[in-house]
């Protein structure tokens, strides 16, 4: 049998007498003292109390940075240009067109076509790919015809507010009115048989008929709004008659109004004298005379006389329709209305604008213009032409 190890019961012995000699003490002691449960602690010194640290200052604002820059401005587009076309007697003075140019940066490409028929056709045929922007120069004898198309949109100028209403032919504003002129027998006056002819019916007489030249209505813009003057005046039953009388006095007829002005007429040294032509021709005879006179060697005959209204008309397809807007608006300008009388010998249609002097005093002006309904023009005008083919020209 194993036997303890003495050292180890002595170590044991030692640990248990140590722990009877601590209840001993313990027990000597005040035990119910609350300072015997808890020592007592001495408090700290008094001490200041330390300054609470300040708050760090606010960080410095740092200066806002510049702002960035803007942008550059887009270019403005560039107004591009317009194309208008226009008949052959289209005439304007050097700087007009250019000044509407420079003050709109819009370049003006002027298409110069044949007579007004002429010109509508081509119009017509190209209708759905426009050849211009702008059409200028249709008349009132046309003017259904063009209507008829669908060529134009409606466009208001605002100066149209200065166009007298009986200009004004379309209510819808697809055309605008840019000048008008009267279309009229005129005389030479030192060279009639005895006194000129006061009226149409004078005209029919054989001494005067047989001085008389017109133009063929199917080619000559004069020659048809004379044979509407004998139309509205004599009516659709009574002008047949009428022309049949001039026949038979001896009325001449040439293709266009150059040959008849020019070339029969006494002003181009013909032997007739009496011509259809305009109540402004007077003008151009002052004008152009040579030796200079103030004295116009020609009369009108105001009974009779054809009022032809010409319009500007903006297509529909235009690629510039703003730039097409402005030319309209142009055209209706004083710039512009001031320089027609002078170079297409007709009267501006703008009531602002003003005529030269030599213009107002030698102009004949026309109390009661001839005229007819557009619309009866277009329904009517290949049967009246064909008749009067057969009665003039047979």
């Amino acid at each position: 049998m194993r036997r303890a190890c003495p050292s180890r019961r002595f170590f044991v012995f030692l640990r248990s007498l140590t722990v009877v000699l601590l209840v001993i003490v313990g027990c000597g002691e005040d035990a119910g003292s609350p300072a015997a449960a808890e020592p007592t602690v001495e408090p700290p010194p008094t001490q200041e109390p330390a300054p609470e640290p300040s708050p760090p200052p606010p960080p410095e604002s740092a200066p806002e940075p510049p702002p960035e820059p803007l942008p550059p401005p887009e270019p403005a587009p560039e107004p591009g240009e317009i194309t208008v076309v226009t008949h052959d007697s289209f005439a304007v003075s050097v700087g007009i067109i250019e000044s509407f140019e420079e003050s709109t940066g819009i370049t003006v490409n002027l298409l110069t076509g044949e007579d007004t028929g002429s010109m509508l056709s081509q119009v017509i045929l190209t209708k759905d790919n426009p050849i211009a922007d702008v059409v200028y120069g249709i008349d009132n004898t046309f003017l259904q015809r063009a209507l008829d198309e669908d060529l134009f949109i409606p466009y208001r100028s605002p100066a149209t507010e200065s166009v007298p209403a009986e200009l004004q032919l379309d209510p819808q504003d697809r055309v605008t009115p840019i000048d008008y002129g009267d279309v009229c027998v005129n005389y030479w006056i030192d060279a009639t048989d005895g006194p000129p002819p006061e009226t149409l019916e004078d005209l029919a007489d054989p001494r005067h008929a047989g001085s008389f030249v017109t133009q063929n209505p199917e080619t000559s813009s004069p020659g048809l709004a004379f044979l509407l003057a004998t139309v509205a005046a004599f009516g659709v039953d009574g002008w047949e008659d009428y022309w049949t009388g001039l026949r038979a006095g001896g009325v001449s007829v040439t293709a266009g109004w150059s040959e008849a002005y020019f070339g029969e007429f006494v002003a181009g040294g013909g032997d007739r004298a009496l011509v259809t032509s305009y109540a402004t021709s007077p003008v151009a005879e002052v004008l152009f005379a040579d030796p200079p006179t103030d004295s116009p060697p020609t009369g009108v005959l105001t009974d009779g006389c054809f009022r032809q209204i010409e319009f500007a008309g903006i297509l529909a397809g235009t690629s510039n329709l703003a730039g097409a807007q402005a030319f309209v608006d142009f055209m209706l300008s004083d710039t512009f209305q001031e320089d027609i009388p002078l170079n297409m010998f007709v009267f501006p249609a703008s009531g602002t604008a003003q005529v030269p002097e030599v213009f107002a005093t030698h102009a004949v002006a026309v109390p009661e213009p001839l005229s007819l309904d557009p619309a009866l023009i277009a329904t009517e005008r290949d049967n009246w032409t064909r008749r009067w083919v057969e009665i003039v020209l047979r």
